[in-house]
């Protein structure tokens, strides 16, 4: 196989085609515009339609009636575009109809800023829209992942009748990696009798809706959604291990920071000092029993690392409950922490150094959880508490 030089949101684009997306509808936005730039170069050359839609809102319901005619179809956006989105998002999920949606994060909240940042982790595994649904959500860690996942995440979509979220952020859309595009070999046969493929003589005409007027009727559809999440709750949890085996500290974290925080593990391990990575590729469904097995008898401690204030990290706490203290580091706006200040955060939170590091990043937001209660104390509180 060869492998080619792409950015992260073009590598998004090739896997989609790849895995048979014929249809696109979109509105720019910083910084995945590059997505929708290569699909319009593309998808007319494989017989496929790029449509830049007048809003998000107008794209996202251009999704739904391109899924309801049996299509395989993707739209992508930045953080506060999937926010107008999430109505039609919910109209998808409650339809049971399959599509692929990619974020690629920048800061918020509000516009705020085309930074790359992880503050909508909550709108990804919470629903994000109203009602009860989930969507199955990877976060891939490169941009070989970017692409692999890609394609499994229309393979997913169709199995389940179920919208899948691409959640990455602004420095793997943009970021340049080799890619290598393997064969695609679809994972099942998916066929849609429900599609609106035209009414024929052996079938009676297909409704594709999430209007359910009866009560009963509208809570048994609930039913049978929440029997299809637990499904994929069972059997689509993703995830890497690493150096977890003998860890005093295990460190959590997705995406792009799951890459910082694996260099301050190498440079941790170099002094002798014992801490792992944990890293979810599917944050929902969150892989927690697996985060429990990782950790080892003698583990101190577990600490989260996001491009936040603090999302994950709630997983996390839940995850492992009031057995194991969970601490948390973050940053947001754009800003991206460094391997230098994990590693201070490693070695105060083992004893290593003082509890508070001698010198504190500048908008690093630390959190400190012990006997049962969790302190968040921003850095003007730190710094009068020394």
């Amino acid at each position: 196989m060869v492998k080619v030089l792409m950015k992260g949101n073009e590598a998004i684009g090739e896997a989609a085609i790849r895995a048979g997306c014929r249809y696109f509808f979109g509105y720019p936005i910083t910084p995945q515009t590059e997505l929708p730039e290569y699909l319009v170069r593309r998808l007319p050359k494989v017989g496929g339609v790029f449509l830049q839609a007048e809003s998000e809102i107008a794209a996202i319901n251009m999704v739904y009636g391109a899924s309801a005619a049996g299509a395989r179809v993707m739209t992508s956006s930045s953080s506060p575009g999937i926010s107008l989105k999430q109505e039609g998002i919910s109209y998808l999920a409650g339809s049971e109809l399959p599509c692929v949606i990619v974020n690629i994060m920048r800061g918020g909240p509000g516009l705020g800023g085309i930074q790359p940042a992880q503050g909508d982790y909550f709108q990804a595994t919470r629903g994000g829209g109203h009602g009860d649904y989930r969507l199955l959500v990877y976060a891939p860690g490169s941009v070989q992942e970017l692409a692999d996942l890609t394609i499994k995440a229309f393979d997913r979509a169709d199995a389940y009748r179920n919208p899948v979220m691409i959640l990455g952020d602004g420095i793997l859309g943009q970021m340049m990696e080799p890619v290598e595009f393997k064969e695609y070999k679809a994972k099942g046969v998916y066929q849609k009798p429900w599609a609106t493929t035209g009414t024929r003589e052996e079938r009676k005409p297909n409704i594709v809706n999430s209007l359910y007027l009866d009560p009963e009727e509208l809570e048994e559809h609930n039913y049978s959604l929440l029997s299809k999440y637990e499904t994929i709750e069972a059997k689509e949890r993703l995830y890497e291990q690493y150096l977890t085996s003998d860890a005093d500290i295990v460190l959590v974290a997705f995406g792009t920071t799951a890459r910082i925080a694996k260099a301050a593990v190498k440079q941790a391990r170099e002094r002798d000092i014992k801490a792992g990575l944990f890293r979810p590729i599917t944050l929902w469904p969150f892989p927690d029993t697996e985060l429990i097995r990782a950790m080892v008898p003698g583990a101190k401690a577990v600490l989260t690392v996001e491009l936040s204030m603090g999302q994950l990290v709630d997983d996390v706490r839940l995850a492992v409950g009031s057995e194991m203290p969970v601490y948390f580091y973050g940053r947001a706006g754009g800003m991206v922490p460094s391997t230098k200040g994990i590693y201070q955060e490693i070695c105060r939170i083992l004893g290593i150094s003082s509890e508070v590091p001698p010198v504190l990043e500048k908008g690093v937001r630390y959190s400190f959880q012990g006997g049962g209660k969790v302190y968040d104390k921003g850095i003007s509180k730190i710094q009068s508490a020394i």
